[in-house]
């Protein structure tokens, strides 16, 4: 009996590792990523993540799992001096045409300028969600949090611990909502300098090459996607392993909120649910719902 009560015990161990295994990890990138392109201008150090940008070529990563919500969070420097035309990306996405995405993507500039912080979220295919905001701080001369958090009622894009967007769930009113396909993390660096800075008038100065990019300490809590049967599963609030159920995210405070107004006052730049030009008077559904 001694004996069978000491095998239970190492196969409830076992299956509790396997658990927080599934859902909390704090990445080696060479362990829990594989390069998609520009082998030869990626590498670690210790763990820590070098993306490289030349006139020959970007490169980018992705997770080698997907997530249905919880929370991913990665500490960045962008590209110092002149980044004008470069784009670091950091983001969640689904695949086919269909896909669901939310990102991050930091628009460089020239020497002595400000970065552009813009996010977007996609939903079933459909985009131009776009938000862009100038930092309030210097994003090169030191690492900085960048964090998604997604749950069934919300995605909240924090920076430093602080959030500065958040998208909810009107799915029951005909906005749709990114919960039913599972996402990786990808992380790139490359050249979109049609567009990127100032709207493509300034563009990437090769001289300044190579253009480097550094990530550390990425962390995912979150419930792992491992097919439609996911859907469930990881919508229940009930599953202690659902990180996404902590009230601390859920649910922003008062202080949190009176923070992100502060920095979305101040510090942003473009709301496309402020573009009347743009969708010539008919805005997205969700611009005239609350948001915080």
């Amino acid at each position: 009996m001694a004996g069978l009560r000491v095998q239970t015990l190492i196969f409830v161990l076992v299956a509790a590792l396997a658990i927080l295994d599934r859902t909390f990890v704090e990445a080696n990138f060479d362990k829990n990523f594989i390069v998609t392109w520009g082998k030869h201008h990626i590498g670690t150090t210790n763990g820590n993540l070098r993306l490289v940008l030349d006139k020959s070529a970007g490169s980018a990563i992705r997770s080698k799992v997907a997530h249905l919500f919880g929370t991913v969070e990665m500490l960045i420097k962008l590209v110092p001096g002149n980044s004008a035309g470069t784009v670091a990306a950091y983001y969640m996405s689904s695949t086919g045409t269909a896909h669901d995405e939310i990102d991050f993507e930091f628009l460089g500039n020239s020497t002595g300028e400000p970065y552009t912080i813009h996010t977007n979220i996609f939903a079933k295919g459909k985009g131009d969600r776009e938000q862009q905001f100038k930092p309030w701080f210097n994003p090169t001369n030191g690492f900085h949090n960048y964090t998604i958090h997604w749950n069934p009622s919300e995605v909240v894009w924090f920076v430093d611990g602080t959030p500065i967007r958040v998208f909810r769930n009107y799915e029951k009113e005909g906005v749709a909502y990114p919960n039913k396909q599972g996402m990786k993390v990808f992380a790139s660096l490359w050249s979109a300098d049609d567009w990127a800075t100032q709207g493509g008038r300034v563009k990437t100065n090769w001289t300044q090459a190579p253009f480097v990019a550094e990530g550390r300490r990425y962390k995912a809590r979150t419930c792992l996607w491992q097919g439609p049967a996911s859907i469930k599963q990881c919508a229940d609030p009930t599953i202690k392993s659902n990180w996404w159920t902590s009230p601390s995210f859920s649910q922003l405070t008062r202080s949190q909120i009176d923070r992100m107004q502060k920095i979305r006052s101040g510090f942003m730049i473009y709301d496309y649910c402020k573009d009347t030009n743009r969708f010539k008077g008919v805005m997205p559904p969700e611009c005239s719902k609350r948001q915080f």
